[in-house]
């Protein structure tokens, strides 16, 4: 048996993803390392943006506002943090991609950047769980 990942709409499969590596065709799983290769400079960037708890309280933060914006005093305020480690980090998770600054000054995600961040962590929780399940003999 032969466990897929797969994304629908309205009926149509949009992806289908193997999960085991043994189910990808030779010249697919090279397609796609290439393409990771190509795209690895974006992923460094929203990798390392995510990768310290500082700024995933940030962008958690922004998840609860109900226009998704906090400006930078918010911050400071909201999350207890100083000037500098705001700015550092408003920085970084602008040049990921994630986040922009609006002309009022206020920071909010960019056109993809929630839509990239929610994906990103279900889906990567999602594997994770099912990886540990798969390894632990289990069946989904």
């Amino acid at each position: 048996m032969t466990l897929k990942l797969l994304l629908v709409e309205n009926g149509n499969v949009l992806v289908e993803l193997p999960l085991s590596a043994e189910a990808w065709p030779q010249d697919t799983l090279q397609r796609e390392l290439d393409f990771f290769e190509s795209e690895f400079d974006r992923f460094t960037k929203l990798f390392d943006a995510l990768s310290h708890k500082t700024r995933l309280r940030m962008v958690k933060r922004l998840c609860e506002q109900d226009d998704n914006t906090l400006g930078f005093t918010d911050f400071i305020k909201d999350l207890g943090l100083n000037p500098k480690i705001v700015w550092q980090n408003t920085k970084k998770l602008c040049a990921s991609g994630l986040m922009a600054k609006s002309e009022n000054g206020k920071y909010g995600f960019s056109d993809s950047g929630k839509a990239e961040f929610l994906m990103l962590s279900l889906v990567l929780r999602r594997f994770r769980e099912a990886i540990e399940t798969i390894e632990g003999g289990e069946r989904l």
